[in-house]
């Protein structure tokens, strides 16, 4: 490391004199950090002549890529230093999961942790806790996620919403799943797991309706996009029940019928194992796991569909 400290310093000010200033060192010992290093390499980085050091072609390539490195590794030792010991605690999260279910509750958490700082970090990607930016992640999937500390907050139901008006403003009816032959089916594609994940093809198969076509209708790329139009009356939504809970106990969605398929796939709290020794991560585990519990409590009091709706 001090060899490689050394080329940069002597790369980037042209100098062995002033590297050796701003490194602690002496000019020999220096030099010899370049000798080691060129001796390792086979070529010459920098040449020494009566006016001073000349910066050759491959001693300027060497030395801004190993400013680059160290200052990458200064960054992510920032970013972990922050999440340690700083206020912030950065979070990964679907964007749909965040705005349907994290959103409306965090007042919950900020009137007890006042000292936290929650930074939302909305991606599909899996989370990177390596690389020194989010400490932890809400994931939606099958909750296999090697060396990580996993904990499942709630699974979840599929089964068609719309609008309360929606069906007194359709020609056609609106009573049985039959009837989803005649109406717009709205779309969430969740990308990247646009393959795995259960959607209306799998609802109507379970349902006993494999004639009715799943590709008409209007795709979107996210849940809450999905969920928002079928409020605004675009069609009908194949609903994951934790997303829209809210919406249906506030009226703004109805479940015209069933059935209620379970896709195989829940919601987890992971993190890796370590990070449940910083007091903010287990402050924020605590409160997550009470509010899923209010959330599973409160799914199993949601009215069974009726076929008149």
């Amino acid at each position: 490391m001090s060899a490689l400290c050394a080329i940069e310093a002597v790369a980037r000010l042209g100098s062995v004199t002033r590297a050796a200033n701003e490194l602690g060192l002496t000019q020999s010992a220096v030099s010899h950090n370049i000798r080691l290093v060129e001796e390792a390499l086979g070529v010459v980085l920098f040449r020494r002549d009566t006016t001073g050091t000349v910066v050759l072609a491959r001693g300027e390539v060497l030395g801004s890529a190993i400013q680059d490195g160290l200052s990458r590794i200064a960054d992510a030792i920032n970013a972990v230093r922050r999440n340690d010991s700083g206020p912030a605690l950065t979070i990964s999260i679907l964007p749909g999961f965040a705005i349907k279910w994290l959103f409306p509750r965090l007042i919950h958490f900020d009137e007890t942790n006042s000292g936290v700082e929650l930074s939302i970090m909305t991606t599909a990607n899996l989370a990177d806790f390596d690389s020194g930016g989010a400490m932890v992640a809400l994931r939606y999937g099958t909750g296999d996620y090697p060396g990580l500390h996993v904990d499942r907050l709630f699974g979840e139901q599929m089964f068609p919403v719309c609008a309360a008006s929606y069906a007194d403003k359709q020609r056609a009816p609106l009573r049985e799943p039959a009837d989803l032959a005649s109406h717009t089916l709205i779309h969430d594609e969740i990308w990247p797991l646009l393959q795995t994940v259960p959607g209306w093809r799998s609802w109507l198969d379970a349902a006993g309706y494999r004639e009715i076509s799943a590709e008409r209708g209007r795709r979107y790329s996210q849940s809450n996009l999905s969920i928002q139009a079928a409020i605004a009356g675009f069609g009908i939504c194949l609903g994951r029940s934790p997303l829209v809970l809210d919406d249906l106990m506030e009226g703004k969605l109805v479940q015209p019928f069933g059935p209620a398929i379970d896709t195989g796939y829940a919601y987890y709290f992971v993190c890796p194992p370590q990070a449940l020794k910083i007091p903010k991560v287990r402050n924020f585990r605590e409160w997550l796991l009470a509010e899923a519990g209010r959330t599973t409590a409160a799914l199993h009091q949601l009215p069974q569909a009726t076929r008149d709706a």
